[in-house]
């Protein structure tokens, strides 16, 4: 399994909205960075993602599972672009800032605060164990 952290502003899709949808999850859509794109082609089915709020909140509130792999993308006109379908896990007991992400050495080379604009990327497994503790799972 892999691990990666998905990013979404509150306002336009929120960890709430990703729960309400069930076990039928929704399409990750509208990411139009290359780098992003290609870590969802590398996404299979059961892989775990961190669920990140930014720029309002820029704390990990909960954990996603992949239900699909990458297809196109049906909001991208110019079909160079992909999405997948996730589904919310379960919500971190206490969600992790970013502040304190940040605050760990051990997290400083984490994608997150070396690329913190990217909206797909991965996480290492040694990552993902400290990220969890931290969040209390």
């Amino acid at each position: 399994m892999n691990y990666w952290l998905v990013k979404s502003e509150p306002s336009v899709w929120s960890w709430d909205q990703q729960v309400a949808k069930g076990a039928k999850g929704e399409a990750w859509t509208g990411v139009r960075n290359y780098t992003a794109r290609q870590n969802l082609v590398a996404m299979k089915k059961g892989d775990k993602a961190f669920f990140y709020h930014s720029n309002e909140g820029k704390e990990i509130v909960g954990i996603a599972e992949v239900i699909k792999e990458a297809y196109p993308d049906p909001t991208d006109k110019t079909e160079k672009f992909v999405c997948v379908d996730i589904k919310a896990d379960k919500p971190l007991k206490t969600p992790v800032t970013m502040a304190a992400i940040k605050a760990d050495k051990k997290l400083a080379d984490m994608a997150l605060v070396k690329y913190s604009r990217l909206s797909v990327q991965p996480v290492t497994a040694e990552e993902w164990k400290l990220v969890c503790k931290m969040g209390g799972i």
